[in-house]
């Protein structure tokens, strides 16, 4: 019998015989002290200077907005502008109530799982510095007998120490100081990046290595790229929204984390099926320009980078819909990167994805045309 022909056009996540390695050990200094820098909602800008100062090299200007949005970019005269952009916060929580004994009770900011609250260690932020502090959690020998229950944002308290308010505030705690994990980055089984905030400062760290690659590469684009690491995703998109106004691009290029399904207690019917270690993921939904989502898939499979594809049904709930509905309609599209263990502090990603996202938009931005025109009928 004939051999059967071995198919050339690539299939999204597919096996990775060929993979090409771009975070370097240098880049990899650069993530894990950006990772664990604390950068909440609304708190950005330490992690805004760190991640500017890694990029100044590689561009030609850079401005950031009233708000801690930050931008570099690239052939700033350009009339053409694209944008290649990621989100810098972290979800936290804050100080809302302090009791008499000295213990506190904390609300969201952004979309932080109360769940995973009890026994973690957090820093609150205040004018005076870090305060160490702990969420607290009955002992298992004194719920015996009785039904547990189960942590909610109303039960959930931190504990710094202190044996009254007034040693609290002495501390410089007051209501509305934000509050963030202290767990920090670390490599697992040399195959997954592990921390807290992956989502999405990893997003911030992949478009700075964009840049980094069409500086070392000596690539001239023809038109005005603009890497933007926008702030209050979490909260509503919000960063994104008010730098979409202020650039007015016409293409852009989201990244942030989507779900791996491939862990427990997560329904694939509802969720999709997607890995971590299988490639880059390509979304469908109404704010995802076709025309461009189809550059993005030609330029994997041309460059034999590995992909795998998700449906977002309404909305993407990603930067992507703040840019994709502003100015008049831009077109854009999302490159995700899956992640484990979403919105905890063992958030975990496949270093090869990183690898795969960081390609799939340097390859995409070398196939844009100054001026192209992605409507699907004219």
């Amino acid at each position: 019998m004939a051999k059967k022909k071995e198919d050339t056009n690539l299939p999204e996540a597919q096996d990775k015989k060929n993979h090409v390695q771009v975070v370097t050990e240098k880049s990899l200094q650069f993530l894990e002290q950006y990772i664990n820098n604390p950068a909440p909602t609304g708190y950005e800008w330490e992690g805004q200077k760190l991640w500017l100062n890694y990029l100044k090299p590689y561009i030609d200007e850079h401005f950031v907005d009233n708000y801690g949005t930050a931008v570099g970019v690239i052939n700033p005269e350009a009339p053409f502008k694209v944008v290649i952009e990621a989100h810098a916060d972290e979800i936290s929580w804050y100080v809302n109530y302090i009791t008499s004994e000295g213990l506190i009770y904390v609300i969201r900011n952004g979309g932080s799982d109360h769940q995973i609250a009890p026994s973690k260690r957090v820093n609150i932020h205040t004018e005076k510095g870090l305060v160490k502090a702990v969420f607290g959690w009955p002992a298992i020998h004194t719920r015996h007998g009785e039904k547990e229950q189960a942590p909610e944002l109303k039960n959930i308290f931190l504990d710094c120490g202190c044996t009254s308010k007034e040693e609290v505030e002495k501390l410089g705690i007051h209501v509305g100081c934000v509050i963030t994990y202290e767990d920090e980055f670390m490599i697992l089984n040399d195959r997954y990046y592990v921390g807290r905030a992956l989502d999405n400062r990893v997003g911030g760290f992949m478009i700075a290595e964009v840049a980094r690659l069409l500086k070392e590469n000596k690539k001239t684009l023809p038109f005005g790229l603009y890497i933007v690491n926008s702030v209050q995703e979490e909260i509503g998109l919000r960063g994104a929204e008010m730098i979409a106004q202020r650039i007015k691009p016409n293409v852009a290029i989201i990244t942030d984390v989507t779900h791996d399904t491939t862990t427990p207690m997560i329904n694939k019917n509802v969720q999709g099926d997607l890995s971590a270690g299988k490639g880059p993921v390509v979304s469908y939904a109404p704010a995802v320009q076709t025309n461009l989502n189809k550059l993005l898939i030609r330029t994997a499979q041309e460059n034999e980078i590995p992909f795998q594809r998700q449906a977002s049904s309404r909305s993407t709930g990603t930067d992507t819909d703040a840019f994709a509905y502003s100015n008049g309609g831009v077109p854009s599209a999302l490159i995700s990167l899956p992640l484990r263990y979403m919105h905890t502090t063992v958030e975990m990603v496949h270093k090869e994805d990183v690898d795969n996202v960081i390609s799939l938009i340097y390859q995409s931005l070398l196939n844009i045309e100054d001026g192209q025109d992605f409507r699907e009928f004219k």
